[in-house]
């Protein structure tokens, strides 16, 4: 069994402004890079939801890192349902679709060649870590209005069928999929497809909130994803920044509970990724390192 604990992202704006994680010779991307995959044997790469990355970008995070780091990378928020602006879009498709580009969009908004081409190019910019056996799973983590019924299922059933083959990691992030009744068919959905359930930690009592599902649906993986308890910010509205909304520094004796359950999660699949995405300033990498050594 092998357990990895690594962190969401590690360029964070409140990371690196905070001076608290990396040392003073870490000044630009390559360095800050090397530096995290030293500490660390795992990292999320969160800029892919906000943009799709070009391929370079990825084969410089596979020549920066050592042999055995792993690479998960979150879908582009257009395939998770989310609103997206095609400023973000590769410039000829800006082009082609000829719509504002600070409009919002969906993906069923768009033509069914250009979705094709978005997942061709997505795929292509991640091949540099699939072929140098560093890519970890694709994280969709899904809108919190994706439901568990009518068109916003037909849509997760789309992605599963476009993502064949491939790992594939599922956060959502609305109740239905797990309530009493939709529980064990929500389980079932993930085990037939091979899906991987993420399980989440967070603030409950909130629409977008989900419970943590300590469940193995896939046969390669399990992932916890941690994304603190502040359910004071958790639907905050008018935050500076997204880390604002993850402030939430892990008290140890919450972090033995859950190393507790990830090691006995350990005992039913081959890996388990713990993946901290209470991202402000330098807690989750702080978090990250308490959970690691528990768990040695």
């Amino acid at each position: 069994m092998t357990i990895l604990v690594g962190t969401a992202s590690w360029t964070d704006k409140s990371l690196i402004d905070s001076g608290k994680f990396y040392p003073p010779t870490a000044q630009n991307a390559e360095t800050r890079l090397k530096y995290y995959a030293s500490q660390f044997p795992m990292v999320e790469v969160d800029s892919s939801y906000y943009a799709i990355p070009l391929p370079a970008t990825a084969q410089f995070w596979a020549e920066r890192t050592p042999q055995h780091f792993v690479f998960n990378v979150k879908a582009f928020r257009l395939f998770t349902g989310h609103q997206t602006q095609p400023k973000v879009f590769p410039k000829d498709i800006q082009q082609t679709l000829g719509l504002p580009l600070t409009k919002n969009v969906y993906y069923r908004d768009l033509p069914a060649e250009i979705q094709q081409e978005l997942w061709r190019r997505f795929f292509e910019a991640i091949e540099p870590l699939r072929r140098t056996g560093k890519l970890g799973a694709i994280h969709f983590q899904f809108a919190p209005w994706i439901t568990s019924g009518g068109a916003a299922r037909k849509h997760v059933e789309h992605c599963a069928a476009v993502m064949e083959g491939r790992l594939t990691a599922v956060e959502f992030r609305n109740s239905s999929w797990w309530t009493e009744k939709n529980r064990e068919s929500t389980l079932t959905f993930e085990r037939e497809r091979q899906l991987v359930n993420v399980i989440v930690d967070g603030p409950q009592g909130f629409s977008s909130s989900v419970p943590a599902v300590w469940e193995v649906t896939s046969p390669q993986l399990a992932i916890v994803r941690l994304h603190g308890r502040n359910a004071h910010t958790w639907e905050k509205k008018g935050l500076q920044a997204a880390s604002d909304r993850f402030n939430y520094d892990y008290r140890d004796d919450e972090l033995k509970e859950i190393a507790q359950k990830i090691r006995t999660l350990s005992h039913r699949v081959p890996v388990v990724q713990a993946v901290l995405n209470n991202n402000y300033q330098d807690q989750g990498q702080r978090n990250a390192r308490t959970l690691a050594g528990l768990l040695q």
